[in-house]
Order: structure tokens, then C-alpha cells, then sequence
């Protein structure tokens, strides 16, 4: 499977305490790790997140969603603290916490961005590319001239 191919499967998780359940669809099974100051805040370590197509959650009364800048919102189950997903509003993109899915096996680490925001107590292993704030966020614009 190619970097970044979505999966052509359903996947399944819920928080822990089971009052939110989700299933989502297109969930790409390789992963990037953020090491920015406010994941590392909002989960108290650095994200692992996988991007979805889309997500149908249950028990949407137990989530709570907070809007951590004018672009991007966090959720998480307002019973037991599970942090669910990460929101981007521009391009109405979910990514979502891996340790919610059932199956946590079927994914591995691509890469790592914010790396630049990393303490020095942890380090993955692995060859993957490794991006600073400002290049993972040069990588978001559009190249000159398009």
C-alpha cells in the first residue's frame, strides 16, 4: 500500500468509557506524529493521529468540542476525557486519535512533524521524514506560481 492510501475498509473504536462510538471510513493507516505545544498540552504527549474520509459518531450528546484556534477543533468524550479527534473547519477534515480504533495494529508512523516543539526525553524510531513547524507548514502552501 502507497504512503497515505486510505484504506478501502470500515474502522471501528469508541472511548474509553463507551459512551462514544464511531466508524470511519477511508482512514489512512500511515501516520504522522505532532510534537506542537498544544497537542503535547491537549494529550499530554505528542499526537498520533490518522486521517479519515469520514466518521458517523455515536453518543455525539457525550462529545465535547472545543475550538483551540479560528481553524482547528479538538474533541473528546465530556464522561471519561478521551481525546477523540482533531478538526480541521477550513477543510472540514477529521483526524482522529489512533488509540480510539478497535484495531490499533494497522498502523505505522510516516513521519513526524513540529519537531522543532519536541522535548528531548523521547525520540521514535524509524526512518521517516521529520518536519520543523515552519517546514510542515511551508508544505501547506501552494507552490509559487499555482
Amino acid at each position: 500500500m502507497a504512503q497515505n492510501e486510505p484504506t478501502n475498509e470500515s474502522a471501528s473504536g469508541q472511548c474509553l468509557c463507551g459512551s462514544v462510538t464511531l466508524v470511519a471510513k477511508g482512514v489512512e493507516t500511515h501516520i504522522h506524529s505532532c510534537h506542537c505545544t498544544m497537542c503535547r498540552k491537549w494529550s499530554g504527549g505528542p499526537a498520533l493521529a490518522a486521517s479519515v474520509a469520514s466518521v458517523a459518531f455515536t453518543g455525539e450528546e457525550h462529545i465535547t468540542r472545543f475550538d483551540s484556534s479560528d481553524w482547528a477543533q479538538r474533541g473528546f468524550c465530556n464522561r471519561c476525557g478521551t481525546n477523540l479527534f482533531y478538526y480541521l473547519k477550513p477543510a472540514q477534515q477529521y483526524m482522529l486519535w489512533t488509540g480510539v480504533f478497535d484495531d490499533a495494529e494497522q498502523f505505522s508512523l510516516a513521519g513526524e512533524i513540529y519537531i522543532d516543539e519536541k522535548p528531548g526525553g523521547y525520540n521514535f524510531a524509524g526512518d521517516h521524514p521529520r518536519l520543523t513547524g515552519a517546514e510542515f507548514m511551508a508544505s501547506l502552501e501552494p507552490p509559487a506560481g499555482a
